[in-house]
């Protein structure tokens, strides 16, 4: 690990500030400067998502889960058209879905997307699961999985002519509610 990197020690991600004798100094997504004793960097297990076999930058994986109605093909091609939406997502390597498990109620698919800019990360994994909604939604495809009892009466899907509402104005004029 050296200064300027993009590591992940214990609960701990972001960018390596500095490396001293005692602790080592990383610096959040969101601007927060933590120091982790060097005992715990050495000691426990650490992510450093600046180094890859691949070259710059690192993979991102999500998943859904989807039950075993929807043909696996849609979902493949659901979860990479979501990728091929996303901005900062690489072509090269393209992306691609795994199913890594095949439970009782669902398939659990996996995508994995190579992104370039390390620490942009969480702001393209955020977008990433918006594409996915919006597709999935588009298509009737429901993500309600992994644990759900029943079919519902009617599909859990956002219409599309609702995906840009904005909420309901608070109501004013009333207080809260009188205690009885």
């Amino acid at each position: 690990m050296t200064v300027g990197e993009y590591v992940r020690c214990g609960e701990v991600e972001g960018t390596v500030m500095h490396i001293g004798l005692f602790t080592t100094r990383l610096r959040t997504i969101t601007g927060v400067e933590v120091s982790i004793p060097n005992n715990v960097v050495l000691g426990g297990q650490l992510h450093n998502y600046s180094r890859h076999p691949d070259g710059p930058g690192m993979w991102l994986e999500t998943g859904v889960t989807i039950g075993y109605d929807t043909p696996w093909r849609q979902v493949h091609r659901l979860l990479l058209e979501a990728a091929a939406r996303t901005t900062g997502v690489a072509k090269e390597p393209p992306p691609f879905v795994l199913q890594t498990a095949l439970s009782d109620f669902y398939v659990d698919y996996r995508l994995r997307v190579r992104v370039a800019e390390v620490l942009r990360r969480a702001v393209v994994l955020s977008e990433l699961h918006a594409q996915i909604q919006d597709g999935f939604n588009a298509e009737g495809v429901q993500i309600m999985s992994p644990n759900y009892e029943a079919d519902p009466e009617s599909p859990k899907l956002v219409p599309r002519e609702n995906w840009e509402r904005l909420p309901s104005p608070p109501e004013t004029g009333k207080g809260p509610p009188a205690a009885d």
